[in-house]
């Protein structure tokens, strides 16, 4: 028995020494192969480290440059600052509590590493591996973090984030654990241009640091993890939980009794109201698209459609970081921010919005009025955006909605120019061939249910038939129509939006301003497709480039479709829904949407020159009552292109090609079907 039993523990014996050897072998022969692929390369990134490390002083975490951002015609639009300087705490200065909450939830191994947490980054490599060297899991200590925002980006790669480790090493060197906090507490962005917990203080709450409650306190350094989403201003709920929960690790870790849990669980956010500066709109979008530019000039891939729901929340997380990172650069990167926008025509915008909602005065709870408008205009000879309102002008304090490129709202009539009749024109269809305006049994009504019987395409587009719409899309199939959109960069197109219903605008999300005047300048440049911005470039202070001219294009509609398509649009201004609203000065070509109930509002239009979108309706949907009188975006519309049109000559557009076409019917179906894009 004795001697089973002792043969056995050799047998078993045998079994671990091979598997340790097997073990060991593998992650000899792993180290060979990383190294020969990888060794060179990381040599390098700690090379680089190390010269970071070496040129770092204290003033890299104290101050920081003011970023310009000018309108087309060299105008400053604003200047931003980090006001680093002025709000710069000592260690001894900030609040324990505060040091406590972000070692808790950021970092609890702070004072044993020595700037890495190895078990965090093998794991963290593990999967780095896995995922073909993308990062797919963060292992950031507050070193890191503080190396990674104050030297380096967060670009999601494999140079960024093993140069961050050796870096964070470095920097432990030379600083003590004392002056990474001081520099970290410091340093990091607290949203809304906020740099440094004690910014944050005086921003948030118009108080020192000093001053606040452990509920405040603990509510700012909520927001770093992500100061897009933990902007107090926009997202103070999800802030709040988030309070809640590590105020929760606070009491857990026993660095606050359960009397200060409970009270500061119970204690109110009261938000100072911040002063809002004049060209508000305007400001937000050039600081948006800034922003994007800097992140896609870092290698950064934008993209609208996804594989999975974890492809998409994959791609959100990666989205948000870069945008926080660059966010919180744009205010001390000293960057020179040059633009597409003209404040005369931002102001002239700002003005037909003002002027044509005046007779609403009806207010929110927050002092916003109430019935709102977004608006935005493309120079055709650019692509660029040389103006775009996001809602009324008013004395209103915190934060102001864009709604231009923020709201998403069901398009309409709008939309069917887009994605049912150019696309058919793409197909053979011509404007005048004949179709049947009749109802459709499980269809959608006409205005006011009437139904004309036999009409042309122009005829259809003119009075906006909804039937001959459906019909149409239909026939084309919602996959194919929405892929136009897709192709555009529409940011809120969802698998649910593939039923007919689609063709008159009943989307599930809906579109913005900006989204729809960038496809309707597209329809104008004979079917090219540019990317909307108003960044024309971005230099350094001493003029350095570093985001060049690039207008991105790409071809969505044919030509001649394109054309067809204007000169059917031309006739909604002179005998369709938009008559009322032809421009005195151009030559143009229109669309006029409505959508059920009569809760969104849309002209959509362009001339030679400008392409201009205007939306009206509420920012919680309900019926806009007089839609179709004194409150009709036609009117702003209109306003603003009579404007902008005084001394420009009535240039028409070029004529399409007619193609000869008997009726419709002969079209044959399963080509339009199996119709690809152009790329």
């Amino acid at each position: 028995m004795k001697k089973q039993k002792r043969k056995i523990k050799r047998v078993f014996g045998a079994i671990i020494k091979s598997i340790v050897i097997a073990f060991l072998l593998l992650a000899i022969v792993g180290g060979i192969y990383a190294y020969n692929k990888y060794g060179e390369d990381v040599l390098r990134f700690r090379a680089k480290a190390i010269n970071i490390a070496k040129g770092s002083n204290r003033e890299d975490f104290t101050g920081g440059l003011t970023t310009v951002i000018y309108d087309v015609n060299g105008e400053i639009i604003t200047s931003l600052r980090s006001g680093k300087e002025a709000y710069y705490l000592n260690y001894e200065e900030i609040p324990k509590a505060a040091v406590d909450v972000m070692l808790v939830t950021e970092d609890r191994k702070f004072y044993s590493h020595h700037g890495v947490d190895l078990v965090a980054c093998v794991r963290a490599a593990v999967e780095l591996l896995r995922n073909d060297m993308r990062i797919t899991q963060g292992a950031s200590t507050i070193t890191q973090q503080l190396a990674r925002g104050t030297y380096l980006s967060y670009e999601t790669s494999f140079e960024r984030k093993i140069t961050e480790i050796f870096l964070s090493w470095e920097l432990e060197k030379k600083y003590s654990k004392k002056d990474i906090l001081e520099f970290y507490m410091n340093d990091i962005y607290f949203s809304n241009g906020l740099y440094g917990i004690q910014a944050a203080s005086v921003g948030y709450f118009g108080k020192g640091v000093k001053e606040l409650s452990l509920s405040e306190l603990v509510f700012l350094c909520a927001i770093p993890n992500n100061p897009s989403a933990y902007d107090p201003y926009r997202f103070k709920e999800n802030t709040e939980e988030r309070r809640d929960r590590m105020l929760k690790q606070l009491y857990d870790h026993k660095k606050i009794t359960k009397e200060e849990y409970t009270e500061a669980l119970n204690t109110p956010i009261v938000l100072k109201k911040s002063g809002v500066t004049r060209h508000n709109y305007v400001e937000t979008y050039s600081r948006y698209c800034a922003v994007r530019a800097l992140m896609e000039n870092q290698g950064f891939k934008f993209r609208t459609t996804f594989e999975s729901e974890e492809d998409q929340q994959m791609y959100e997380e990666q989205y948000d970081e870069s945008f926080a990172y660059w966010q919180q650069k744009l205010y001390d990167g000293g960057f020179r921010i040059y633009t597409s926008i003209d404040l005369e025509f931002q102001n002239l915008l700002q003005e037909a919005v003002n002027d044509n909602l005046a007779h609403h005065d009806e207010k929110s709870e927050d002092g916003v009025y109430e019935l709102q408008a977004s608006a935005t205009c493309i120079d055709n000879a650019t692509g660029y955006v040389r103006a775009i309102v996001g809602g009324r002008e008013q004395e209103f304090v915190g934060y102001t909605l864009n709604r231009a490129y923020q709201s998403f709202r069901q398009p309409g009539s709008s939309v069917k120019p887009l994605i049912v009749y150019t696309p058919w024109f793409e197909r053979g269809l011509s404007p005048d061939d004949i179709l049947d305006d009749v109802k459709v049994p499980g269809g959608p009504k006409n205005a006011s249910d009437t139904y004309s019987g036999e009409i042309t395409v122009r005829f259809a587009v003119e009075r906006s038939r909804n039937t001959v719409a459906w019909e149409l899309f239909k026939e084309l199939t919602p996959e194919v129509g929405l892929q136009y959109l897709k192709e555009m960069n529409f940011r809120k197109i969802v698998p649910e939006d593939n039923i007919p219903a689609a063709s008159l605008g009943g989307l599930t999300y809906g579109v913005s301003s900006l989204e729809m005047a960038s496809a309707y300048a597209a329809l104008q440049n004979d079917g090219v497709f540019r990317n909307p911005t108003c960044i024309i470039r971005i230099t350094d202070t001493e003029g350095k480039e570093i985001v060049p001219e690039n207008t991105v294009t790409k071809r969505i509609y044919e030509i001649n479709a394109s054309r067809a398509m204007t000169d059917v649009m031309k006739g909604v201004l002179v005998s369709g829904t938009g008559k009322k609203y032809k421009p005195d000065k151009a030559v143009c070509a229109a669309k006029t949407g409505t959508t059920n109930d009569t809760k969104d509002g849309w002209f959509a239009g362009y001339s030679a020159f400008y392409t201009t979108v205007v939306w009206v309706g509420y920012d919680y949907p309900k019926e806009v009552k007089d839609i179709n009188k004194e409150s009709h975006p036609g009117n702003i519309w209109k306003q603003f292109m009579d404007e902008i049109h005084d001394d420009l000559p009535a240039t028409d557009f070029e004529p399409y090609e007619y193609i000869e076409q008997t009726r419709f019917p002969k079209i044959k179906t399963e080509d339009a079907n199996n119709y690809k894009l152009t790329p």
